[in-house]
């Protein structure tokens, strides 16, 4: 592992810079905000969720379009340019204004952050590796456990020093004038994977490539819909309701924020041994146990009257999230190939987005209605043990049809 390290530090260190950074355009990091955009804006909960469902799921129809560039423009030029986007969305947010502006913000905050780095950083691992494909995703995922780690009390700390519109502007200030450089240096050169003549070489299901058309006509991708949506949605809402369950539980957001270093180191080493996993075994086996942990810690939150409860409910849903980034950035490129990696990822991703619209909507339309949070948290947790037989299934057809094409 430290020879692969040492050689690939360049590249690597691309992704979890791309992953890092994405923090500002991430729920969780948004949503330290909530209460004082709420407060600034007089809005409710549901208010708050529409909004930011409505900025989300435009980013998604705007990642979808304009996420096959990954495939046509050089990883050098699209990852700085979307540095300074990102960091032109963290100055708007922070000059206030009308709640137009906020929606608008919000939009390429999301495009940017949750949308096109992310998109990016496992794309180009997807491209560069082959063999340590799970390796590579595994490490670059580190950017996102490092960011959820590292930034969310230093955040609420600066919030409550100099205000929640001069955070967005320091925000700003990184993206533009550290990120983007880095990504420039980092990204100046690409890798070619060992034993390929170009970082296109990696043929997926049936030994060919699959076009975004070829996925869309296939039984594979329906069937693991339901899974691959879940942790984002899930995940989104547990993070956007995090002001309104410290309410009504009566828990301080500063203690709760003490729980993020758990839910990353817990990420972090469920990610690398998934990547390691993925490598050796294959990513499909990986499936079914997906979205087990993440039931069990809706259970706990849902039941838990101290803060303790929430940080096993983060320790058992970083498990979730640490196979959810080792799984599924090298399970698209072993089905589908690599050449169209980025029209195939963007479809993907746009769908997860999408997810991760819904969710807060739902659920602040639910709080608002007297359903809170605990009482929902049952029945997701419900639809999260249910997931794991209907993935056994999904990875058994694949597993035979992948042996039938391999006799073939």
């Amino acid at each position: 592992m430290l020879g692969f390290l040492r050689l690939n530090a360049r590249w690597l260190a691309t992704g979890i810079l791309l992953t890092f950074a994405s923090a500002p355009g991430q729920t969780w990091f948004i949503s330290l905000f909530a209460g004082e955009i709420r407060a600034a804006y007089g809005l409710t909960v549901g208010g708050w969720g529409l909004i930011y469902t409505a900025a989300t799921l435009a980013s998604a129809a705007l990642l979808l379009a304009r996420g096959g560039l990954a495939d046509t423009v050089r990883l050098s030029r699209l990852g700085p340019g979307v540095a300074l986007i990102f960091a032109a969305a963290a100055l708007a947010v922070a000059a206030g204004g009308p709640v137009w502006t906020l929606l608008a913000g919000v939009f390429v905050l999301r495009f940017c952050g949750q949308g096109m780095f992310s998109h990016i950083a496992m794309t180009a691992m997807g491209r560069w590796f082959v063999a340590t494909r799970g390796r590579a995703v595994a490490i670059a995922g580190l950017g996102y456990a490092a960011a959820e780690s590292l930034l969310p009390v230093p955040v609420v700390l600066l919030v409550a020093a100099i205000g929640w519109q001069w955070a967005w502007a320091v925000a700003a200030a990184v993206l533009a004038l550290v990120v983007a450089p880095l990504l420039l240096w980092l990204m100046a050169s690409d890798r070619v994977p060992a034993g390929g003549i170009t970082g296109q070489s990696s043929t997926g299901l049936g030994d060919r490539h699959w076009s975004r058309r070829d996925v869309l006509g296939h039984w594979l991708f329906p069937a693991i819909l339901p899974v691959m949506l879940t942790t984002p949605f899930l995940g989104t809402v547990i993070f956007f309701h995090q002001v309104h369950i410290a309410e009504t539980k009566g828990w301080a957001l500063t203690a709760m924020a003490q729980g993020y270093p758990l839910f990353a180191g817990t990420t972090v080493a469920a990610t690398l041994l998934t990547g390691m996993a993925a490598d050796r075994f294959g990513p499909g086996g990986l499936m079914p146990l997906l979205t087990l942990p993440l039931g069990v810690a809706l259970v706990v939150l849902s039941l838990a009257d101290t803060t303790a409860g929430w940080l096993l409910a983060l320790v058992l849903y970083g498990l979730t999230q640490g196979i959810a980034n080792g799984l599924w950035g090298v399970f698209l490129p072993w089905v589908y190939g690599t050449r169209h990696l980025g029209a195939v990822r963007a479809l993907a991703s746009a769908i997860m987005v999408v997810s991760t619209a819904v969710g807060p909507a739902l659920s602040g339309i639910l709080i608002d209605a007297g359903f809170d949070f605990a009482a929902q948290a049952m029945i997701f947790a419900a639809w999260c043990l249910m997931l794991g037989p209907w993935a056994l299934a999904v990875r058994r057809r694949l597993d035979r049809e992948r042996t039938a094409a391999a006799v073939t």
